[in-house]
């Protein structure tokens, strides 16, 4: 397998192979090249849900170039050739890039919203050598292996057949139409308790597509194994379907972590319905959303938000009431003291910040947003967190405060090798003003 890696906002342009780096560019071959931007192209021109994966544009005497933006994960092509996106991580404490921003894709993956709570079940594997692909599939197989040992769960299913037996209930019009000559069968529809429910359709129809595009031995071992246990489950053949069907209770509590990792893969299967299609599965995942996600559960877990309320993407306010309230505002992070009214702001941005630019290079949109959260909350202070960049000093003291003094911006930087010990010092410092 041909496993091609980039970093975000580094770009690929046409070359004779597939991987080689010319000190500014990765190269493709020409007809991969085309796939993928082909593949970009109907990502961005999908009705249903338009996204910009990629930036497509062009260099003077170069051609054509892809550069990847804050999508990461992998995409897989038709002829086995792999693209893996990994993160653009700064840290002081970096020793091998590739392994590093992979444990921190990971980790993010964890926080992310409608995301599966990832546990890697097999210890004795090493990640850093996994394609991103196979370490994906290895989580999913590692809760379903959950689910099959402890039984699948059954339900009563509503059961139609042609049958040479009577059972339940006739379907008089099906029963005429189909046994017109065969008097000696019966069209019953009866109630049967089975594993055939969507829950167990959904992960059978995962198991068989990843069968057919895992390279791992072990994983294709392990999947074969289970296909055994799914004997008596049908395929899904309409999975969107039988998604909408399906109840996470407490009865099915155990199967949250494999639907969700289910609804990725089957999302991404999606992707080969473009037309002429050399793409044949795409995982990527926001970096705005995972670094969002990701610090959030850092606020959370920390001791020095125990006594306070967390809110993520917190609503009730509006930017507008009269004559209705309208435009919701939604900050990322809000910390709350019921006793004292203390309420601080967070919003994170998954950008890289530069000193030699104009403000650092924080937008203005940005500034205007975290005024109005000032003024909407009546917040003690409003923070705005960004990744470590190599152009930033982390200990960078970065504040903007009004005339009056009535609003005052904080930045600050977490660097993501160390982010648990970054945001409690944040917060310790901001929590106590």
């Amino acid at each position: 397998m041909d496993v091609i890696k980039i970093r975000e906002y580094s770009a690929f342009r046409v070359g004779e192979r597939n991987g080689e780096y010319d000190g500014h560019y990765t190269t493709l071959t020409e007809k991969t090249f085309n796939a993928l931007e082909q593949f970009v192209l109907s990502c961005k021109n999908d009705k249903n849900e338009a996204v910009e994966v990629m930036n497509i544009s062009a260099r003077r005497g170069i051609g054509k170039i892809i550069s990847a933006k804050n999508y990461v994960g992998v995409i897989t092509m038709s002829n086995g050739t792999t693209i893996e996106i990994l993160p653009k991580i700064y840290s002081a404490e970096y020793t091998d890039e590739d392994k590093q921003s992979k444990e921190i894709l990971i980790r993010m993956l964890r926080t992310l919203y409608n995301m599966p709570s990832i546990t890697l079940q097999s210890t004795s594997l090493d990640t850093s050598k996994m394609p991103l692909l196979e370490i994906f599939i290895r989580m999913f197989i590692d809760e379903v292996l959950k689910i099959t040992r402890s039984g699948l769960k059954s339900s009563y299913e509503t059961v139609e057949e042609n049958a040479t037996f009577f059972k339940g209930k006739l379907k008089f019009a099906e029963h005429i139409r189909k046994n017109f000559v065969h008097k000696e069968r019966n069209y019953i529809s009866y109630d049967a308790f089975t594993v055939n429910r969507p829950e167990n359709r959904i992960l059978k129809t995962a198991l068989q597509f990843l069968y057919l595009h895992t390279c791992s031995s072990k994983n294709k071992t392990d999947i074969k194994n289970m296909l055994t246990v799914f004997e008596d489950v049908e395929l899904s053949i309409d999975y969107k379907n039988d998604l909408a069907k399906i109840t996470l209770d407490r009865n099915t509590k155990g199967y949250t972590t494999a639907i969700e990792w289910a609804k990725v893969f089957l999302s991404g299967k999606s992707f080969t319905s473009f037309s002429g299609s050399e793409i044949a599965l795409a995982l990527l995942f926001p970096m705005d959303k995972l670094f969002e996600c990701y610090i959030a559960s850092l606020v959370k877990k920390d001791e020095k938000t125990a006594d306070y309320k967390v809110s993520t993407q917190h609503t009730g306010y509006y930017l507008f009431d009269k004559p209705q309230k309208t435009f919701n505002i939604r900050p990322d992070i809000v910390i709350s003291e019921n006793k004292s009214y203390d309420v601080f702001v967070f919003d994170t941005k998954w950008k890289i910040l530069d000193k030699n630019n104009n403000h650092y290079g924080i937008s203005q949109g940005d500034m205007y947003q975290m005024y109005v959260y000032q003024k909407k909350y009546g917040a003690n202070s409003v923070t705005l967190l960004y990744p470590l960049s190599h152009f930033v000093s982390r200990n960078e003291n970065i504040e903007y405060t009004t005339e009056n003094g009535s609003v005052v911006v904080k930045v600050k930087f977490i660097d993501l090798l160390k982010a648990k010990e970054d945001v409690s010092e944040i917060l310790g410092e901001v929590l106590s003003d």
